[in-house]
């Protein structure tokens, strides 16, 4: 069995009590070593053997995973955060498919889950944003057309944006060109949860300036959830009326 785990945010004791376990007893552990704190790997048996897949290539993970099955040997695929978020871990599960290798996946917290509890922030608060947009600046690796990152500004919802710490320029550039005035307020979180984590708050007509010193391994945060203004919640509000309480009109 190949056990693909979410490694959470980077702080040790936020892999979930399953990806625990499941380090606890892998015969094999193939971890993203270019971001999956290497202090997680102290949990594994001292006989278990440890692969950096920073150096490989789909290829060779699949040999290894492969070899491991036919020797029946349990391994566990560690990814950062949780995989299912730019983990390219879709590629793998149809390639084991193919080869006939069982295979399960236990999610993980993702760094933007860590990144808000940094900053205090709620994503979703009433009369400010309803919606979180999580994506990615367009680099290398393309977005589609219709997900650039200047048209999802247009949404003006919250939006966390990945994998996009070294273009803080053309970040900036294109949520100002997509409607984000440049008074909204931003944030660059530097390795949410790690004990070298750093905060820079400013906005986003500040963003390349206030994150020179920031590139790699970095989430954007941008929206005005990271300022003070908001409605309270209806749901504990003495006049709401829910499944589990009725509400008192007027109220004092």
């Amino acid at each position: 069995m190949v056990h693909f785990v979410g490694a959470g945010p980077g702080a040790p004791d936020l892999i979930t009590l399953r990806g625990a376990a499941l380090l606890k007893q892998a015969d094999v552990i193939l971890y993203t070593g270019s971001l999956v704190n290497p202090a997680l790997l102290d949990m594994a048996r001292e006989d278990c053997r440890i692969y950096n897949s920073a150096e490989m290539t789909l290829e060779l993970v699949l040999a290894v995973m492969k070899e491991a099955h036919v020797q029946g040997r349990e391994v566990v695929r560690l990814h950062t955060g949780d995989p299912c978020l730019y983990g390219a871990i879709r590629e793998q599960m149809d390639a084991l498919d193919a080869r006939g290798i069982p295979w399960d996946d236990t999610p993980g917290v993702s760094s933007f889950c860590g990144a808000a509890a940094s900053l205090g922030a709620e994503y979703t608060l009433p009369g400010v944003s309803q919606s979180v947009i999580i994506t990615r600046m367009a680099g290398r690796t393309p977005v589609p057309e219709t997900e650039r990152l200047e048209v999802l500004a247009g949404h003006g919802a919250s939006m966390v944006i990945f994998l996009s710490a070294g273009l803080l320029e053309e970040v900036q550039s294109a949520l100002l060109r997509g409607g984000y005035p440049p008074q909204t307020p931003a944030a660059l979180v530097y390795k949410a949860t790690w004990p070298e984590e750093k905060i820079v708050r400013c906005t986003v007509g500040t963003l390349a300036q206030s994150g020179s010193e920031i590139r790699r391994t970095a989430l954007i945060l941008v929206g005005g959830f990271l300022s003070g203004g908001y409605l309270r919640s209806k749901l504990y509000d003495p006049a709401f009326t829910t499944a589990f309480r009725t509400g008192c009109e007027p109220c004092s």
